[in-house]
């Protein structure tokens, strides 16, 4: 039992370490947000009245869009890539605007599109996955993106880590 366990947890290792950088975080979100609405269906999706849940799923989504906005605008004025594929193209550290408070505005915005939508599908199973799409995007995109902006920045980018917040 234990050499299957640890064949698995290598497999799923490797599997995980394949996949950085490869599947586009607006992909990402989208495959989370089919799960959600599929989670959907196993709830009686009465958690909030239907007036509430839309207007806190609008901004929820109007929020989410707008952070991810200013992240965009940022990685534009600086002129450097916004491509999330390819983090070692990057060609500044963009610390200013929305980034002096969270290191990924986009993925804040992408995870607050999702609360959004789990909040409009009222059903605390879909609420529960946008946590699951931290985690993943996490060790998927994000922490690569670290160890690639560490790699071209060195000290001011772990200067710019200790300042400011992964997430908020």
């Amino acid at each position: 039992m234990k050499y299957t366990v640890w064949c698995v947890s290598i497999i799923l290792m490797l599997s995980l370490n394949y996949l950085e950088t490869k599947i586009p975080p607006p992909i990402l979100t989208a495959i989370f947000a089919i799960l959600m609405w599929l989670a959907s269906s196993f709830s009686n999706n009465a958690l909030l009245g239907n007036e509430l849940r839309v207007a806190m799923s609008v901004i929820c989504f109007v929020v989410g869009f707008s952070i991810a906005a200013l992240g965009i605008v940022g990685f534009i004025r600086a002129k450097t890539t916004i491509n999330p594929l390819e983090p070692k193209e990057t060609t500044s550290l963009v610390s200013s605007g929305i980034y002096m408070y969270t290191r990924n505005p986009m993925y804040l915005g992408l995870f607050l599109g999702l609360v959004g939508w789990g909040v409009y599908l009222s059903s605390i199973y879909a609420l529960a996955l946008p946590f699951l799409f931290i985690l993943t995007i996490n060790r998927l995109q994000i922490i690569p993106e670290e160890r690639a902006l560490e790699s071209i920045f060195r000290s001011k980018y772990i200067e710019y880590k200790s300042r400011v917040r992964r997430w908020i």
